[in-house]
């Protein structure tokens, strides 16, 4: 695609080639291109390598990492009683993160090099390539990294002892998003509530992208008004 006489070569690593695009990105990265096996990032082997990640990665990492937060909230003498809602809060508040997250970060706009650039690395991939099935779970590395401003709020607000399961819970919730977000882009679901919301989050996809963030849920969309209209999305060949 040509935009400010700048063509995207799609046989090239696609990140530095994007921030060229100016105020033309927003428009090219909103024209989805539907393969399973998205484009090369970069030249580098290594750098490469991190943006690559298959989805069962996520449960078999950061499951154990929130096990391990509830458990320490146990070993300071938390009951079962006392556990199970932090755990619940957890997952709730992190309904909202994700929202606002999708919403006010991963849909910002840009037009400068370098934000065009980060946006793409963020989001913008993902809406460029939806069905690239390597690089549609959050990358562990990267994460991790988020873990600590995550944590160090989260202490900021919740006593010592309660501060491991709240954190616990928001993982929990962190990853029954990012595993249902692959499942709804190359899941062919059966029943009416998982299939209503793979149409609800293709809808975002393919037709109305800037309604309908929520992932897990429209509760956020209902909440905020960005419910998007129900009627089918059609996929781009």
């Amino acid at each position: 695609m040509v935009a400010q006489g700048f063509t995207v070569d799609h046989n090239k690593p696609l990140v530095f080639q994007v921030g060229h695009l100016g105020e033309s990105y927003e428009e090219w990265v909103h024209q989805p291109i539907v393969t399973k096996e998205g484009p090369r990032f970069f030249h580098s082997d290594f750098w490469e390598f991190l943006t690559l990640t298959r989805w069962w990665v996520i449960p078999v990492i950061w499951l154990p990492v929130a096990i391990w937060c509830i458990s320490k909230s146990v070993s300071m003498g938390l009951s079962l009683t006392e556990i199970v809602p932090l755990i619940a809060l957890g997952i709730f508040i992190w309904t909202f993160i994700e929202y606002t997250l999708h919403r006010f970060l991963f849909h910002i706009k840009t037009k400068s090099y370098w934000g065009n650039t980060a946006h793409y690395l963020l989001h913008g991939c993902h809406h460029k390539h939806p069905m690239d099935h390597l690089r549609l779970v959050f990358p562990p590395a990267a994460t991790a990294v988020l873990c600590f401003p995550f944590w160090n709020l989260v202490k900021l607000f919740a006593t010592p002892s309660t501060t491991p399961a709240l954190f616990g819970g928001g993982m929990l919730g962190y990853v029954m998003y990012d595993v249902t977000h692959y499942y709804l882009h190359h899941a062919q679901p059966t029943r009416a509530v998982t299939k209503n919301l793979k149409k609800y989050h293709l809808n975002h996809h393919f037709r109305i992208q800037d309604k309908g963030f929520g992932i897990t849920s429209s509760l956020w969309d209902i909440v905020f008004g960005t419910l998007p209209t129900t009627k089918a999305p059609k996929r781009e060949q």
